[in-house]
């Protein structure tokens, strides 16, 4: 008891002095002060101005009377050993995402060859797994919501991993369009898993920790074209599908050490479990619990679609919309061609000898070969210096220079393509196009 009293006596006696209108005493207000006094304690008083609604700093409040929010719990718990295995872990759904997207412009001439599928099918293929994820997004995002982040995003990867599963026993074009739109629809849940990483970052690290999740895209789109070289030529396109599930599988294992987010705890009525997962992270990194009461954030009204058209957004929805959409027909446009550029061969030496180019029948297909996949390798390796050179310009530039200056040289590398050039310089063009245009994807989170 005398110890604790010897502490207390060290500590700092405050006089707090609010700016504005505040609810107080006569005999307060008359003086402009409210002192606090310790029997015992020395009055020594250090005065510190707080603006009207402000916060008494928590190395003043009394532990005891204090209330904190998830937000404020995650910013003094901060950064460590959880944020880090949570980055792996969200960085690894991120990977399959990619591998699942990247398998396209494999899988596509390869069964344009082998079941003899006109052009218009081809497509299709690709197609519809775009249709099954516009078609879902929104229901996912509903049952996040509804039923917590977690939930949702166990159940978007257990639904993507069994029919991408599903897709490589498929016996007919039909059934492989079938299930190749359910993977679709299953992709469009795996952004969930970026929505419950960034409710446990606090805000400094924020940024740069959702940036880092697009290196995480780059190494899918680079393993499974490297998973392509060693599989296709032996094995074929149904083990490569079987091998490409194999991150989701590892992620659907590993979501049950994800906790639920806090915040939808907390906004779900249920503060005990937000409080235990919040004590969880602060012992995994070492970290101290801020003291006091976990209270409920207050929640502003949730806006409606017709929001987005108002005068005050109508302009901005528009111009936002336009961006994603350029932003997706040109990366998955350019990852989708590369192929049909190195089948194509050297179209440029058959125009210079003057002999007629034949327009090819829509059955006419060629396999892959192996330059075909080093050179899809290369390309796709660019994704990596992409990132890196856009979140240095970004520094310099700022987000719309730097998101304009992307699809500047994405466009011009794009019209150098119809240019007769050789083998090398095609796989150069589409390297620098890649990058840049990668470049503007990780920007993506950002605007």
């Amino acid at each position: 008891m005398e110890e604790d009293l010897y502490q207390l006596r060290q500590l700092p006696v405050v006089k707090f002095r609010r700016t504005g209108e505040s609810a107080r005493s006569e005999d307060d207000t008359a003086s402009g002060e409210h002192e606090v006094q310790i029997e015992g304690v020395r009055t020594g008083l250090q005065a510190v101005e707080l603006d009207d609604g402000a916060a008494v700093p928590k190395e003043f409040a009394n532990p005891t009377d204090d209330t904190f929010m998830v937000e404020d719990a995650v910013e003094a718990i901060g950064f460590g050993k959880f944020q880090w295995k949570l980055s792996v872990l969200t960085g690894l759904a991120w990977m399959a995402d990619a591998m699942e997207m990247m398998i396209l412009s494999i899988l596509a001439p390869q069964l344009h060859c082998e079941w003899r599928l006109p052009s218009w099918q081809v497509a299709l293929l690709t197609s519809v797994v775009f249709i099954g994820m516009m078609s879902s997004s929104t229901l996912w995002g509903n049952i996040s919501d509804q039923y917590g982040r977690k939930t949702g995003l166990k159940i978007s990867v257990l639904w993507t991993l069994y029919y991408g599963i599903l897709s490589a026993f498929a016996p007919v074009y039909s059934w492989i369009l079938v299930l190749r739109g359910l993977v679709g629809f299953g992709i469009g849940g795996v952004p969930q898993s970026v929505t419950l990483y960034a409710e446990f970052l606090p805000m400094k690290a924020r940024a740069k920790c959702i940036l880092l999740i697009e290196v995480f895209w780059a190494i899918g789109t680079v393993f499974e074209v490297a998973l392509a070289v060693f599989v296709m030529p032996s094995l074929g396109w149904r083990w490569l599908l079987l091998l490409s599930a194999v991150p989701l599988l590892i992620f659907a294992v590993l979501c049950f050490w994800l906790p639920e987010s806090a915040r939808y705890d907390v906004l779900s009525g249920n503060q005990e479990k937000a409080m235990a997962t919040l004590k969880r992270i602060a012992t995994e990194n070492g970290a101290p619990m801020p003291l006091g009461k976990l209270i409920i954030s207050r929640q502003e009204d949730r806006g409606k679609l017709r929001d987005l058209f108002t005068p005050h957004f109508r302009w901005t929805t528009l111009l936002l919309w336009f961006i994603w959409f350029s932003n997706a027909f040109s990366y998955y446009g350019l990852v989708l061609l590369t192929t049909e550029l190195f089948q194509a061969g050297d179209v440029c030496s058959i125009s210079s000898s003057k002999k007629a180019v034949e327009a090819k029948c829509s059955l006419a297909c060629e396999y892959l070969s192996e330059e075909d996949y080093m050179d899809l390798l290369w390309t796709t390796l660019s994704e990596f210096p992409g990132v890196l050179v856009t979140l240095w310009i970004i520094d310099r530039l700022g987000r719309k220079k730097t998101m304009a200056l992307c699809f500047v040289v994405f466009s011009l590398c794009s019209l150098l393509l119809f240019i007769c050039v050789g083998r090398t310089m095609l796989t150069l063009l589409l390297f620098v196009a890649r990058a840049f245009i990668s470049g503007v994807s990780g920007r993506r989170t950002c605007i």
